[in-house]
């Protein structure tokens, strides 16, 4: 008995593990053997070997931590995940390269570049949702950029994390790629110490405290967060190519629990009933006329997020307002996909961001007015825009701050490599993804380089009204200038 509390004791993870930890992968960094290029393609491509040794029992993992089907864990987190590693090993030479730049008159004769460098040890703090994508994902351009990495993910997925935990010991370098297991007693842990930078993908409560802990270290953080990401439906549009998309990008992902996922409709109240029966329409085909029973819809992660979404439901101010759906299985964690019709915009389910199967419409007088209504709120993590109207197109992309906007669809700016995949204001700070995922792992060293030839006299003492006036014509780049100041004219 004796004995089996001592190793209970043992492998509790606290602040003082996490510190012991944090010295070994600083040791480990320090020894240069991250930043090398052959160990930098060693570890992408073990990655890619993990994904493809063990495709099924990522597969069965998801399934068990939120019934995901086996299409969107094959196409939204293996496949995406692939092609993350296979565009980092084809560019990281490049990315390598130190980029030339151009020099000024006043450090003639010189040259200059910058020199992308490894922050260090990184702590990554990954979400539930996409317990695999969004866990090695951003460990992918941590590992390009060259730096240690310490992996947290999400205990709300227990099933995925547990698998992270195994197959990352066993395909990847211990002593510079760790993952810790747990919950807010492991994460505060981690959180207590001094880290190169942070990246955390989650909800925006947890974010400040993330960005809290790291402010006491001038850590720079990467936060990943969300918001209530806008659709707006003109009338100008092909309706069922368009109502397709919603649904691809609202219950094709995750059962709306998704942080890019469309969190509201904004249409005209002309056009609202066609939007409606074309939803019910495509819904249906989708997903039949009993959803609950789909295997094609995820479930809810757990009870306390069917209890949350629940409540918004049963808000006495849109429990009236429901057109399809509102069907629930606690039993099982389902709900069925649900539109909601004149939502208020003061009822709960616009107060916060969804995160689920619920799709609330509000109606407005012209689809111009809809920009005035995503304004007043803060600045999503994408907004989706629907039309024909290259001038309302124009309109929308100048007028609308989100972290990513797309137009006649929803979503598939996250396959895009060459954007950066990030939030404003409170859906987050930073990007990554593709290049971007190297730079926000890196630092830009900026690097000057000159001989000992061409010292000027004019920057040293003893200071003279000459000297000042040609440095002064140097750093201002004009040649009539410098030459006036050669020749001693005011």
């Amino acid at each position: 008995m004796a004995q089996g509390v001592e190793e209970k004791i043992e492998e509790v993870f606290d602040s003082t593990a996490a510190s012991f930890l944090v010295k070994d992968l600083k040791q480990s960094f320090a020894s240069g053997k991250t930043r090398s290029y052959e160990w930098r393609v060693s570890q992408l491509k073990s990655i890619m070997k993990l994904v493809n040794d063990h495709e099924r029992e990522v597969v069965d993992a998801l399934r068990s931590d939120l019934s995901k089907p086996e299409f969107e864990s094959v196409v939204y987190e293996l496949s995406m995940l692939k092609n993350s590693c296979k565009g980092a090993l084809k560019q990281l030479k490049r990315w390598m390269i130190p980029e030339k730049v151009k020099t000024s008159m006043t450090t003639f004769p010189s040259s200059a570049e910058i020199v992308s460098e490894p922050l260090g040890v990184v702590l990554i703090i990954s979400a539930w949702n996409y317990p695999f994508l969004l866990s090695l994902d951003p460990v992918v351009g941590a590992i390009a950029a060259g730096n240690a990495v310490v992996l947290k993910p999400s205990e709300v997925a227990p099933a995925t994390s547990s698998l992270l935990a195994k197959l990352l010991s066993e395909y990847l370098d211990k002593s510079c790629v760790r993952v810790v297991e747990g919950a807010v007693a492991e994460t505060s842990a981690l959180l207590e110490q001094k880290w190169d930078k942070i990246c955390y993908t989650g909800n925006g409560k947890v974010g400040r405290i993330v960005m809290q802990a790291a402010a006491k270290h001038l850590t720079p953080v990467l936060l990943e967060l969300g918001g209530k990401s806008p659709v707006v439906v003109d009338s100008s549009v092909n309706l069922q190519v368009a109502v397709r998309r919603i649904i691809a990008g609202k219950w094709c992902c995750n059962n709306g629990q998704a942080c890019i996922s469309p969190d509201y409709i904004i249409t005209t109240k002309d056009f609202a009933p066609k939007l409606v029966d074309t939803l019910k329409e495509e819904l249906e085909k989708f997903y039949g006329k009993n959803p609950l029973e789909s295997k094609d819809l995820s479930r809810i992660v757990n009870s306390n997020h069917f209890a949350r979404l629940s409540k918004l439901l049963d808000d006495e101010k849109v429990s009236g307002k429901i057109v399809l759906g509102g069907e629930r299985n606690e039993t099982d964690l389902r709900i069925a996909p649900t539109i909601l019709l004149d939502v208020p915009r003061d009822s709960l389910i616009m107060s916060e961001e969804i995160f689920g199967p619920l799709l609330p419409i509000i109606t407005v007088d012209k689809v111009e007015d809809s920009f005035d209504i995503i304004s007043s709120g803060t600045k999503p993590l994408a907004a989706y825009l629907f039309t024909s109207n290259n001038k309302l197109k124009k309109q929308f992309v100048t007028t609308v701050s989100a972290g990513g906007v797309v137009v006649n669809d929803t979503t598939i700016h996250l396959a895009v490599d060459t954007l950066p995949f990030g939030g404003v204001g409170e859906s987050g700070t930073g990007s990554y993804h593709g290049k971007f995922s190297f730079d926000a792992f890196s630092h830009k060293k900026a690097v000057v380089y000159r001989s000992f030839l061409g010292d000027a006299a004019i920057r040293y003492p003893p200071y003279t009204l000459g000297k000042q006036r040609l440095l002064k014509a140097l750093m201002g780049g004009s040649i009539v200038c410098i030459i006036r100041a050669l020749f001693g004219w005011s």
